[in-house]
């Protein structure tokens, strides 16, 4: 009988590793305690490696053989399982040699409400050479002092801003675009919010004179509780955003591509945008939370474009930890594809 028992509970803890190393095959990816682990994969493989150590010495006991020995050997298989998963995403980091004509180097990284400052902030915009900044938790007054030391530093930008209110600058997102991108008009609003992510404000922008791509600032709420259906709902209408023409889109997703799974059409991960990290073999890096080592953070935080752009270097700065914010920026430098060029 004891046998028999350890048997079924080495099954169902199999069955249970299963899923968390790929809930997309049943579904799960979008509900409740599922979604927070499989957001941080790397710390569920530290986690698991240590219980499967402890579960190994414990088999050393006879009567505790088949059971400890079993858990142990499930433990070991999830660690491999996840590891694999996180290195075909990559964990390095690549800048771009030299710049190209055509680039778009694609800045976000959430401030939580203005922490580290205009002037840190614009610093790490221009030492990265950001043409576009998408800072969800940003005021637009800092975003308007990040303008302006970027442009004292020779590198000017139009801000654009959407609050929903004033109540936190969690509730602010400020969006910071090159004039050599051309000019470019606001199109979403902290008063309809139909058209808009539910809890916190995401930024749409598109070309004045229609050339170039439309730009999405984003910011959907974290998968809480009392927030999942918000939450589900945010990332279906990002996807949504990525549905026609070409987007570059980029912010505080608060999911990562397992969350987005299955929200992807026609080869992208959100709609028919994909994620720069994975395609430029960063997708394992944290981004979330600063006092975490960033391999066994969450990678929350995305730059995302449709196919007719192409990765050419993409990194999570990893300097900024102590800046204030709980998020790292992420930058990735984009590059029209030869279709999109010939057209």
């Amino acid at each position: 009988m004891g046998r028999f028992l350890g048997a079924l509970v080495t099954l169902a803890a199999l069955v249970a590793l299963v899923i968390l190393a790929w809930p997309q095959a049943v579904g799960l990816e979008d509900s409740w305690l599922v979604a927070q682990t499989v957001a941080l994969r790397g710390a569920t493989v530290v986690i698991a490696l240590a219980a499967a150590i402890v579960f190994a010495l414990l088999s050393l006991a006879r009567p505790l053989r088949v059971l400890a020995g079993g858990l142990a050997g499930v433990l070991i298989v999830y660690c491999l399982a996840v590891t694999g998963i996180l290195a075909l995403r990559g964990a390095g980091s690549s800048t771009p040699d030299a710049a190209q004509e055509g680039d778009v180097t694609v800045l976000s990284w959430n401030t939580l409400g203005d922490e580290p400052g205009a002037q840190r902030i614009a610093d790490v915009a221009v030492r990265e050479g950001a043409d576009v900044v998408m800072l969800p938790e940003t005021s637009h007054e800092t975003g308007l002092d990040v303008a302006l030391a970027m442009r004292e530093a020779g590198h000017p930008m139009w801000v654009h801003t959407v609050a929903f209110d004033q109540i936190s600058k969690a509730r602010s997102t400020t969006v910071l675009i090159s004039p050599d991108l051309g000019e470019y008009d606001l199109l979403s609003s902290g008063e309809n919010r139909g058209d808009n992510t539910s809890v916190l404000p995401s930024a749409v922008l598109e070309p004045t004179d229609g050339d170039g791509p439309r730009i999405v600032a984003v910011h959907a709420v974290a998968p809480m509780k009392t927030q999942m259906q918000n939450w589900r709902d945010d990332l279906a209408w990002l996807a949504d955003q990525c549905a026609t023409g070409s987007v570059i889109m980029a912010g505080d997703f608060n999911a990562t591509i397992d969350h987005m799974f299955s929200h992807g059409v026609d080869g992208g991960d959100l709609g028919r945008c994909a994620d720069a990290a994975v395609s430029g073999g960063s997708g394992a890096v944290g981004t979330w939370h600063t006092e975490w080592p960033a391999l066994v953070g969450a990678p929350i935080d995305h730059v995302m474009a449709t196919a007719d752009w192409r990765v050419r270097a993409v990194h999570v700065v990893r300097d900024q930890d102590a800046a204030g914010s709980d998020h790292r920026p992420i930058v990735a430098t984009l590059q029209p594809s030869e279709a999109s060029a010939e057209r």
